[in-house]
């Protein structure tokens, strides 16, 4: 399988859990002037009130959200809130599927308009991510920080993100002469502590740091299959 079936899977084992493409793409978007649909605007509501969750909590933490701040941060009614989720929990359970998704979709898109060598795809990939998690924080926060905290169906989210990008990271085993020899454990260890690199500059309040570690995220990355010096030759900046 190539990088980029590889890539394909990756996609198609994180997207079932996830969010619709729908709304995904209506996240911080206001409606249009032209006559819209009912539906369009539940919708659109949905995504208000997804967006004001994920600000309140990282403005006040995961447990101390309340359905009435969201709704208050939303702009919208209580009942407008529960035709759409049940408790606070099932709207949480919906922006970790949004945030998923939406950087699933950067990091694809990025992956698939790379290079074909597999080195620069992870390049690409982390680029995307790092991106993602730096112009979405709130998004980020959500998923990569309270999500470790907010119950075991957000936790089985996240962990089940992380396994899905495993693969991608083992295709670098292919043809290296040491791949077979190289630790089971791998690849989990990298795409953890890629999120671990994510979960700290988020917590700390750095999340605009984030793409300023680009190429020492991608030296830690490539080092166990390329060695040091060919992995900071992929790291190192594109030039202009």
């Amino acid at each position: 399988m190539t990088g980029v079936q590889q890539t394909a899977v990756l996609g198609q084992d994180v997207a079932p859990g996830f969010a619709s493409a729908r709304e995904r793409a209506t996240f911080g978007t206001p409606p249009g002037r032209q006559l819209i649909s009912r539906e369009f605007v539940l919708q659109h509501q949905r995504t208000r009130i997804i967006q004001a969750l994920a600000e309140e909590v990282v403005d006040k933490g995961y447990r101390d959200v309340t359905v009435a701040s969201i709704v208050k941060r939303a702009g919208v009614a209580r009942n407008t809130f529960y035709d759409s989720f049940s408790n606070k929990e099932e709207c949480f359970l919906a922006a970790t599927d949004l945030a998923g998704e939406e950087a699933m979709r950067r990091i694809s898109e990025e992956v698939r308009a790379a290079p074909p060598a597999w080195p620069e795809r992870v390049r690409a990939g982390l680029r995307a991510f790092l991106a993602f998690a730096a112009s979405e924080s709130a998004l980020a926060r959500v998923f990569v920080v309270e999500s470790l905290s907010a119950g075991p169906a957000a936790a089985e989210r996240y962990e089940r993100t992380v396994r899905a990008v495993v693969p991608f990271f083992r295709v670098g085993r292919r043809g290296i002469d040491h791949g077979e020899s190289l630790p089971e454990t791998l690849e989990e260890t990298i795409v953890g502590g890629i999120f671990w690199v994510v979960y700290q500059r988020i917590v700390t309040g750095r999340p605009d740091q984030l793409e300023d570690l680009l190429e020492e995220v991608v030296e830690f990355a490539l080092t166990p299959y390329l060695g040091v010096a060919a992995a900071r030759q992929v790291a190192a900046p594109v030039p202009a």
